[in-house]
């Protein structure tokens, strides 16, 4: 299973590969990024990755934290955000347990 640093199981994503190797594997530089970033990079990856030096979300101890929050597709409602955040902390926290 491949796990975004914030909480997406890539084998579960419609776009990963069709257009998206996984975070991981494009550190952070996925293909939605460079329109809502100013430096191209998902800011959780951002986050996690680059600043704090951990592998994803799950390990930070304020998970979930207001970017995960602030952090919406503007495709989906805010019930599905809200379900989307609870999923991917869910998944995180499996998977850290591995």
């Amino acid at each position: 299973m491949l796990v975004s640093p914030c909480g997406i199981n890539c084998d579960n994503c419609p776009f990963y590969k069709s257009g998206c190797e996984g975070c991981k594997n494009l550190k952070g530089k996925v293909f939605w990024s460079a329109d809502f970033t100013g430096n191209g990079i998902c800011p959780m990856y951002d986050c996690s990755v680059n600043n704090k030096n951990i592998s994803n979300c799950g390990k930070c101890k304020d998970l979930p934290c207001d970017l995960y929050y602030n952090t919406k597709d503007p495709d989906i409602s805010e019930e599905q955000h809200q379900k989307s955040i609870l999923k991917r902390v869910s998944v995180l926290k499996e998977f850290n347990l591995r």
